[in-house]
């Protein structure tokens, strides 16, 4: 019953974030205002009534909160499953070189000269490309510790996507390419549409579905593979299922918000403090958690400076000294 009331607040966090997300912006909207459409939208009213508030909530907030929601709890959920699989809580969704690979593709996209929605696309399938690479070069190394190897494997490839971004953006044109692909690479939602969410809702419910059924060998491997096995737990679909649900996440996730550090690693540990280690309650707690993070995050992104902030940097300013202070006074165990 303590873990629902918890979960129960951690929801109520939600909407209350969801809410104040509405409301702040450069144009300021009074929460009478903002309750009255979002009142209608959910009797099927819909937005009816023209109205300054009524456009600008939805057609660029709330597309734009829905995506922050997403992105933060695919990243988070991800993170969280990957920190279990590898025994490490320095782990990221970015361990097997996904993030690397959207870069690449995104900036191959950019230079180009295509479409907004290729450049998604494009940031998809090398995401997932970069991946498969990993998964395929790792099953061919003949070392004993399978983990081990796809991490190092994950590096390498992840270097070498990133040293192909690198060489895009030393060839570009820097009036016009190099400034797109060294914003596109920082993150933003700024132009997030509904149309955009509706591409990559699919692929990131069927990664947490997949994950959230794995749940029990998930708590089993955070422990080891041979104590995993000695439960009866085939290891290697586990670890092809994890593999495969964080990638369609991640890959989602970076396809239509850029690379956003740092989400995926400080809040698994955040989570873990609150609901405990058991997987049952990590997973959609992580969930609802990156959910809020990201979206607070993304408010002060459009809103505390004159001009918007790439979420990728506020993202490393808050994450890196939150996380030393998390190591600092951690009293238990990550796991």
């Amino acid at each position: 019953m303590k873990h629902y009331s918890r979960f129960a607040l951690i929801f109520i966090a939600l909407s209350i974030t969801l809410l104040l997300s509405l409301m702040f912006g450069r144009y300021p909207i009074h929460i009478t205002e903002v309750m009255d459409v979002v009142f209608k939208q959910l009797t099927g009213s819909g937005f009816a009534e023209k109205s300054v508030a009524s456009d600008i909530i939805k057609t660029v907030r709330f597309p734009r909160a829905l995506a922050a929601i997403l992105v933060g709890a695919s990243l988070s959920m991800s993170g969280a499953a990957y920190q279990g699989l590898f025994k490490n809580p320095m782990v990221s969704p970015d361990i097997l070189g996904a993030t690397a690979g959207a870069g690449f593709g995104a900036s191959l996209a950019i230079m180009l000269s295509l479409d907004p929605v290729w450049i998604q696309l494009m940031a998809f399938v090398f995401s997932l490309l970069a991946v498969v690479l990993v998964y395929v070069i790792s099953s061919r190394i003949k070392i004993s510790d399978a983990i081990l190897t796809m991490i190092l494997t994950g590096l390498l490839v992840g270097t070498t996507f990133s040293a192909l971004t690198s060489t895009l953006k030393y060839i570009a044109d820097p009036y016009d390419k190099l400034p797109s692909i060294t914003y596109w690479l920082m993150g933003s939602l700024a132009s997030i549409g509904l149309d955009d969410l509706s591409k990559v809702i699919f692929p990131i419910l069927i990664g947490a579905v997949i994950l959230y059924a794995i749940r029990w060998p998930l708590n089993a491997m955070a422990f080891g593979e041979e104590e995993a096995r000695s439960l009866g737990i085939q290891t290697r679909r586990i670890r092809f299922a994890v593999v495969i649900a964080t990638t369609l996440m991640t890959a989602s996730a970076v396809s239509i918000a850029g690379i956003i550090g740092w989400v995926g690693l400080i809040v698994p540990h955040f989570t873990r403090s609150i609901v405990g280690p058991n997987y049952e309650k990590l997973l959609p707690g992580s969930l609802l958690i990156g959910g809020i993070y990201l979206l607070i995050v993304d408010t002060l992104a459009r809103t505390v400076f004159p001009v918007e902030i790439p979420l990728g940097i506020l993202t490393s300013l808050i994450g890196a000294p939150f996380f030393i202070y998390m190591l600092l006074h951690s009293r238990r165990g990550w796991q």
